[in-house]
């Protein structure tokens, strides 16, 4: 299930950085890599990508930290409370992390990936649609 919705907000845990999205969100996964695990500070991470063009900061940029994990993929994050705020490719806003939204974004997570590295402690019921690595493009 997709966003259906015209703008959505976010912003980080302290307020100090804000964005707008001006359109949907789409393909929500959730990733159980150790990677994930490390930058998001939980068992997964949540994540859906923005369409180029509809993503603009609307406050506290400056105050954005960026760290590349590969080659041209990264992520931002605040630099006073430490919230991943967003997904970039090649410098560019990729997609955002759900949990940074101010709205509901009317959104499911559609698939499970890296499942064969996720945390010991963690249960993913069956019904989920999971992939042992990166899902099928």
């Amino acid at each position: 299930m997709d966003s259906d919705s015209s703008t959505l907000t976010g912003e980080c845990f302290c307020g100090a950085i804000a964005y707008t999205i001006t359109g949907s969100v789409f393909d929500a996964r959730s990733c159980h890599c150790s990677k994930c695990r490390k930058a998001f500070s939980s068992q997964a991470s949540s994540y859906a990508l923005v369409e180029p063009g509809t993503f603009s900061w609307t406050r506290g940029q400056d105050l954005l930290t960026t760290y590349e994990s590969e080659p041209g993929f990264g992520l931002a994050f605040c630099s006073r409370c430490g919230s991943t705020l967003c997904g970039l490719h090649n410098d560019q806003v990729h997609g955002i992390t759900l949990g940074c939204l101010n709205e509901d974004p009317h959104i499911e997570i559609g698939r499970h990936i890296f499942v064969a590295s996720k945390a010991s402690w963690e249960v993913i019921p069956d019904s989920v649609v999971q992939y042992a690595e990166n899902s099928p493009e």
